[in-house]
């Protein structure tokens, strides 16, 4: 805090302070520290990216040592100009086929020079400050490219499994796999099958040292255990190879068609790009998630972080090393391990580059079928099925489907174009999927419509309205979530010229001219704006940002947001929220009659604070209906100084003789809180106010165990337990107890009140009243012919 310091005339004879009066000498330069937990985050991402980073230079066919190069240029230069901290960068699967084609088609020197132009296009792209744009791509055409990436990439690694060589095509590949199949090479099986296990059961480790043992990253178990393996067996495999530094090819002038070589520079920077991008937008909400985190790590500049990438790019390419981009699971352990700052993605890439320089005589043990095994693993785990789930949800699978196979198919590009013009298909299509009927009812036209309301449908919004007769009363339901200007000004029009000939209308649905449903993600969802139960369960698709931490291959879970169970202290303000959107506008004149003319209600209604009883809901009741008296256990205590209480009295004093209501219902329900703690309330003890409010429901206790009194009971069926019993129980004792207050007693000698007890039922919905047959109350059901009769 900065405190306020009078000023003092200058003193010429004054040797001139060289800081503030209250603050510290001036002390030397600073020391360079890393923390603690940069330093263990770094080392267990180093332990993950080492055998990733050879198992997709394999799958790509390019010189091993170029995963190493790309992994340590991620680490350090991506790390340190990028614009999201805790990312870390590297080679990814997800650009594991579009580098593999283009060392097929143009060599590995022009796939290093196509790299650096890459690079150059991110750096523009970062200097025109477009990074948010290329979150615009739909979620499905992204997952879609993955999955048709992993699916490439676990078709071509399969071979190399079986112990053959992968072929340059998904169609070549299958058509291969038979005669591979025919060939089996028994050792290669056996070393990936090892490391499959592996992967599969460290995570799965049981007990207090499984839970330390899964420390290790599962995928350096999985090659360090194939490796051990097949040298305590002698097994003879084709192994890593890393040649000598001295004759590492570096990048080249590109050579090629100058259109095929546009298209591949494209080509990379779209997927490094989104996938960094959607990497960076990802991590942030699992940073968020975390406690404990300091200032200084702030949401991801975007436009920073294509920057960053962009120079990471020039960079691995001019050393001959993969094109890069943001790497979910490596992030992810980043994170998981407790990461404060960008050292520790730094901190990896000297790992790697120490590994790289000091650890080749024990990188070259590494059989190349465990290498292939951890890859093809990868690629099925890029084929999500949150990512299906989600997508089918949204109604927006076959733009997935389309994406899929084109990339897999026809290449990454291609697909990706197939998929962007079957979303922009599927987005027409919505727009112009609109129904719209005309039926008479009793004399009232009702015009539905049913979808989106825009130009393309006036031409049938108009049809469907000229079959209404003038001056005829006319419902216009709208169901669907935009209305255009056209469309409103079609509404409008015809709305004035009915009303002006004598007719009426009546729009019910939403107000025209705006946007009709949240934009939000519950969008399955088919409640109507006027719920009078809050906390009704709407199936809610999951958001896309939070499945993109697969955009490297990781099959991760869902992340469990905080506000999914509603615990987060904002459901209050988005209730507030959707009704001053959605409801306020419907009841807003009914609110306002019953604000001028005072409230009228012509019941009390007595009932128990238990959350599942929505008090509107079960009696279809509106605004100014009913006088409700909510507390634990729906008692009434006796009148009287000792035993009486002042809240509930004044109550029922107040809508007996100022509200006059002509009715008073005590309502209890099935399973019951307070008549559960009264079952299991001993005497003696501490003496606490829920114990003293109970008391008032001792004489229901005392009432269900005297045979002489008559209790409630259930009509066509017995009490399934002795709470049930006691609930049923304390509806005809409380209302014993509301005829011994003068006020109740006076209105039922005048014959002006009527007093009558309900049971409801939560999990049967079943409403039932209490009637009197030879003494003894029964609840009978309410069935829908009671109401109509």
């Amino acid at each position: 805090m900065s405190a306020c310091v009078p000023t003092r005339a200058a003193d010429p004879n004054r040797t001139e302070r060289t800081h503030p009066p209250h603050s510290p000498p001036p002390t030397g330069p600073r020391r360079f520290r890393i923390a603690g937990a940069d330093v263990s985050a770094s080392i267990a991402v180093f332990l993950i990216a080492l055998p990733l980073s050879l198992g997709i230079a394999l799958a790509t066919g390019a010189p091993l040592q170029a995963g190493l190069v790309a992994a340590a240029v991620g680490g350090l230069v991506a790390g340190r100009l990028g614009g999201s901290p805790l990312q870390v960068s590297g080679p990814a699967a997800g650009l594991t086929v579009v580098t593999a084609d283009l060392i097929q088609r143009y060599g590995w020197r022009t796939t290093c020079a196509i790299t650096v132009l890459a690079g150059l296009a991110q750096l523009g792209l970062g200097c025109l400050r477009v990074a948010r744009g290329a979150l615009a791509v739909s979620p499905a055409i992204v997952h879609g490219m993955l999955a048709g990436i992993g699916v490439t990439i676990a078709v071509a690694q399969l071979h190399i499994v079986l112990g053959g060589t992968p072929q340059s095509s998904v169609p070549d590949n299958l058509r291969a796999l038979p005669a591979q199949l025919a060939d089996l090479r028994p050792a290669s099986v056996s070393v990936s099958a090892l490391t499959l296990a592996l992967l599969l059961l460290w995570p799965r480790l049981p007990g207090r040292a499984g839970r330390l043992l899964r420390k290790i990253p599962a995928a350096l178990i999985a090659v360090a255990g194939a490796t051990a393996a097949a040298a305590l067996a002698g097994l003879r495999l084709p192994k890593v190879d890393l040649p000598s530094w001295s004759n590492h090819a570096l990048a080249g002038l590109p050579e090629g068609p100058v259109l095929g070589l546009v298209a591949a520079v494209l080509t990379t920077t779209l997927v490094c790009s989104v996938q960094s991008l959607l990497g960076a937008v990802a991590v942030d909400k699992l940073v968020a998630g975390r406690p404990g985190l300091p200032a200084g790590v702030g949401r991801s500049d975007l436009d920073r972080e294509l920057l960053g990438q962009g120079a990471a790019n020039i960079v691995s390419g001019s050393l001959g090393g993969l094109p890069i981009a943001g790497v979910a699971v490596r992030t992810t352990a980043n994170v998981n391990a407790g990461a404060v700052s960008r050292n520790s993605t730094m901190l990896h890439g000297v790992l790697v580059v120490i590994a790289t320089l000091l650890m080749v005589p024990i990188l070259e043990l590494i059989p190349l079928a465990s290498l292939a095994a951890l890859v093809m693993s990868v690629g099925i785990q890029m084929v999500s099925l949150n990512h299906i789930r989600t997508v089918t949800r949204h109604r927006e699978v076959w733009v997935y489907a389309i994406t899929t196979l084109g990339v897999v198919t026809l290449g990454v590009l291609q697909g990706v174009a197939l998929g962007i013009a079957m979303a922009v298909a599927v987005a027409l299509h919505r727009l112009t999927r609109t129904r719209i009927t005309h039926e008479e009812r009793e004399g009232v036209h009702h015009v539905h419509v049913r979808g989106q309301l825009t130009f393309l449908a006036v031409p049938r919004l108009s049809r469907a309205l000229h079959l209404v007769p003038h001056g005829a009363d006319t419902v216009v339901e709208l169901d669907g979530s935009f209305m255009d200007h056209a469309a409103y000004e079609t509404l409008q029009d015809w709305q004035k010229t009915h009303t002006a000939q004598g007719g009426t209308v009546e729009i019910t649905g939403r107000h025209p001219g705006t946007r009709i449903s949240e934009p939000t993600a519950v969008a399955d969802c088919r409640c109507r704006p006027w719920t009078a139960w809050r906390n009704h369960q709407c199936e809610r698709p999951q958001s896309a940002p939070s499945s993109e931490w697969d955009t490297d291959g990781s099959d991760r879970p869902e992340p469990d947001p905080a506000d999914a169970d509603g615990t987060d202290g904002h459901e209050l303000a988005r209730g507030i929220s959707a009704f001053q959107r959605n409801t306020a506008p419907l009841v807003r004149g009914e609110l306002a009659r019953l604000a001028r003319e005072g409230q009228r209600p012509s019941q009390l209604f007595l009932t128990c604070a238990d959350s599942r009883l929505v008090t509107s809901m079960i009696t279809s009741s509106g605004p100014g209906d009913l006088f409700v008296v909510r507390n634990v256990g729906n008692l009434v205590p006796l009148p009287g100084e000792e035993s009486g209480d002042d809240s509930v009295a004044a109550a029922i004093e107040y809508a007996v003789e100022v509200l006059r209501v002509r009715s008073i219902t005590v309502c209890g329900h099935s399973g019951c809180g307070a008549m559960q703690a009264l079952l299991n309330s001993e005497p003696g003890g501490a003496s606490t106010p829920l114990k003293r409010w109970l008391r008032h429901g001792l004489p229901s206790l005392e009432r269900m165990t005297d045979d002489s009194r008559p209790s409630g009971s259930l009509a066509g069926r017995v009490p399934k337990d002795v709470v049930e019993q006691l609930c049923l129980t304390n509806v005809v004792q409380q209302l014993e107890h509301l005829r011994a207050h003068d006020a109740v007693a006076r209105a039922l000698a005048e014959g002006s009140l009527v007093l009558q007890g309900m049971y409801f039922h939560v999990g049967e919905a079943e409403s039932y009243l209490l009637t009197e047959t030879d003494g003894v109350g029964v609840f009978d059901r309410v069935r829908e012919t009671d109401l109509t009769a």
